[in-house]
């Protein structure tokens, strides 16, 4: 790992939290896998060597219940869920390098080496633990075999994380008042032998790590409580037979408290354990079909590779704090980033696959989308680790507006006047207007790749296109072709360099539109295995009349989705209240997933105050649009960071606390709300004149529906 500007010499991977094997995919669920997909493809596209590779999830209580429910093994059920993630990723042009799954024989293998490593290491040991137990099934109880009281904050909790609160990880017996999920009696204590990860021995390594660990902000920052507090050691096994086995075939009884053979016959390693473990797996998998003198894994995991997780924000601690753990302990390489997203709503509220309330991936393409729409919607939606709203209003808004408004109008006016007029690329050479802002929006394009900024790095085409649109009006050829023949000439030759130089950049975004546009623009190969610096390369001399890239979609249509899914909600809302879910009626959205990128996001709501203001009072609030003119974290403050906004009649300083809820080079040029007058505050040393409204705790920032300009009054 360098550390250096990409594209560097060493081999990248590039990774996506697996899926769990236990439900269809929908929209929310694409959020990483694009994502992934974008950044490898960008990175190819710099010239590094890159490999993008992940596998399902097949391990764990959720696979066994739901198996058990349908009368077929875990095995069985896990498989049958992989091969239709393995089918719909390609849907959706999401091209893994490898796709296996942490069941098959390789991931099995190189766990078992890695935890045996750990173990011969002296990172591991064993200890007395309280596990839940059901007398009445007369049953030892896994954790998500339990239910009960998050002793952190007292919500309601599964056995191993406090999912409907706090979001801790929790470890076997640390539920309060804990309840059988088979039976629905009371659970009992008992004490078991189990194995424990010494994390706490790599406290003083994991805070140096998060210091130089690159991605997204939140990945950086989130960890810092655990790392820099009392790092607890982890459970790694569980009381299971679905799962890869403890590999005690060289354990021996040592005095420093390894375990012995009879000791973990009847544990399998923790799915926590094995899944990220198929990382490697995955990247071994693809070394072995195309040859090391293609990608060699050892160099990457072993040597000096860059490793790059892309991941849902509700597992970032399991990727920076007890992966890298693990990694050093075996003796691997560690990640050089983490890029944890936000989530994905849908029309503002949590998806709920209980209530079908959900717009399912197989759904989206028998609908008649092209895939590479809902890849820009929701690669370019926002800032990574903020949460993306998906409708079906803002999904034809965008769509409308910037690829066939923007995108497509400019390569579809331009191309076609060149065939009509040339048959092609006239013979005239690249202007210095148009070569630098080429080479600008290369620029743009490297350097978002750098910061990780999938969205800045998806739109650099975007803004290219609407350069495109400015440049081709402003010149207006259609007047220059009989007062200026050679005036006309080179504005074409510029616009149908900038039509190439699109295809190029936006590949990583759109890449089966972008290869249709590379045809017909008559290049040779594929679009996806040229570099940036195609983009300047000269156009072929001869095209075809072109096709329009993008179609519009009309309001009826949204509509008519929109009744779709308020049915089936109705549908499914009323099967849960007639007692198929828990029986007050209600079933909150939890996410079964290990790689939990899903988007699964249920809020729960503040009560509504009972206090009432007058009108004068309200009126007392100076609210004002503001736009986000430069934006950096405070230093020293884990949540704190200082804004300069433009209010329209001056430049304000103000200090909020989304550090780590939002990527702050993307916040600016964003229209905000602003308490004008709010009484000046000093916090962590630093001035803040104003106050910026957002909702809820992830800072979701109010942001204006049109153009109100700086310093509009809000009332």
């Amino acid at each position: 790992m360098s550390h250096e500007d990409f594209p560097t010499e060493n081999p990248a991977v590039v990774t996506c939290g697996l899926p769990y094997a236990n439900g269809d995919l929908h929209v929310g669920h694409l959020r990483t896998y694009v994502g992934g997909d974008v950044f490898a493809r960008s990175l190819r596209k710099l010239g590094q060597q890159t490999a993008f590779v992940s596998g399902s999830d097949m391990h764990g209580t959720p696979v066994a219940v739901n198996a058990a429910k349908e009368g077929v093994t875990p095995e069985e059920f896990a498989l049958d869920w992989h091969e239709k993630y393995e089918a719909t990723f390609p849907k959706f042009n999401v091209e893994f390098d490898n796709y296996g799954h942490t069941h098959d024989e390789t991931n099995t293998q190189l766990t078992q080496d890695i935890v045996r490593t750990l173990d011969e290491n002296g990172h591991v040991y064993e200890d007395e633990v309280m596990v839940g137990y059901d007398p009445e099934a007369d049953q030892w109880l896994p954790d998500r075999y339990v239910e009960g009281k998050c002793p952190y904050c007292g919500a309601h909790a599964r056995g191993d994380e406090c999912d409907e609160g706090c979001q801790r990880h929790l470890e076997p017996g640390e539920i309060e008042d804990p309840v059988s999920t088979l039976t629905g009696n009371t659970a009992e204590y008992r004490e078991r032998t189990h194995k424990f990860f010494r994390v706490s021995e790599f406290q003083e390594y994991l805070q140096e790590f998060i210091d130089r660990l690159e991605g997204t902000s939140n990945a950086r920052n989130q960890p810092r409580e655990w790392i820099e507090g009392e790092l607890q050691d982890w459970c790694i096994t569980r009381d299971m037979d679905w799962g890869i086995d403890y590999p005690d075939d060289d354990a021996s009884e040592e005095s420093d408290g390894s375990l012995s053979p009879s000791d973990t016959d009847d544990l399998v390693l923790y799915v926590w354990v094995d899944a990220p473990i198929e990382y490697i797996s995955s990247t071994k998998q693809y070394t072995e079909r195309v040859g090391a003198e293609t990608y060699d894994w050892e160099q990457t995991w072993k040597e000096s590779g860059e490793i790059v997780h892309i991941i849902g924000r509700d597992i970032i601690q399991h990727h920076t704090v007890f992966w890298p753990a693990m990694l050093k302990g075996a003796d691997y390489n560690e990640p050089r980033a983490v890029m944890a997203s936000g989530f994905v709503t849908l029309g503002g509220k949590g998806f709920s696959t209980s209530r079908n309330r959900a717009v399912w991936a197989d759904e989206y393409l028998d609908e008649g989308f092209h895939p590479d729409l809902l890849r820009y919607y929701i690669a370019t939606n926002g800032g990574f680790q903020q949460d993306v709203d998906f409708s079906w209003e803002k999904f034809r808004d965008r769509v409308n507006s910037e690829l066939v408004g923007t995108v497509g109008n400019y390569l579809y006016r331009s191309l076609l006047f060149a065939y009509r007029n040339y048959e092609g690329t006239p013979d005239a050479p690249l202007s210095d207007e148009v070569r630098e802002r080429i080479e600008e929006a290369q620029s743009e394009f490297g350097e978002a790749v750098n910061d990780y900024n999938v969205r800045k790095a998806g739109t650099a085409a975007v803004r290219l296109a609407k350069f495109g649109n400015e440049f081709i009006q402003r010149n207006e050829p259609w007047k220059l072709t009989d007062e200026n023949p050679e005036e006309a000439a080179q504005v074409i030759r510029d616009c149908v360099q900038i039509a190439k130089a699109i295809a190029v950049l936006f590949e990583p975004i759109a890449p089966e539109k972008c290869q249709r546009l590379w045809r017909g623009l008559n290049e040779d190969g594929h679009v996806r295995d040229v570099g940036i610096d195609a983009a300047l390369d000269d156009p072929a001399a001869s095209f075809d009349e072109p096709t329009e890239l993008f179609e519009k979609i009309e309001d009826e249509r949204v509509e008519e989705l929109n009744e779709k899914l308020e049915a089936r909600t109705a549908e499914a809302t009323a099967d849960s209240e007639d007692g198929a879910d828990s029986a007050d009626g209600e079933e909150t959205e939890t996410d079964d997933s290990a790689e939990s990128s899903d988007g699964d996001v249920t809020a729960e709501l503040e009560p509504l105050t009972e206090e009432r203001i007058g009108f004068d009072d309200f009126q007392a609030l100076d609210l004002r649009v503001g736009e986000i003119l430069a934006a950096e974290g405070i230093e020293g403050a884990d949540k704190l960071a200082k804004l300069t906004v433009d209010i329209g009649f001056e430049e304000r300083q103000i200090v909020a606390g989304i550090k780590q809820l939002h990527d702050l080079d993307a916040l600016v040029g964003e229209r905000i709300v602003v308490v004008a007058n709010l009484e000046k505050a000093e916090l962590f040393g630093v001035e803040s004149n104003g106050m910026l409204l957002a909702a809820g705790d992830q800072a979701d920032i109010l942001t204006t529906h049109g153009d109100a300009e700086p310093g509009t009054k809000i009332q």
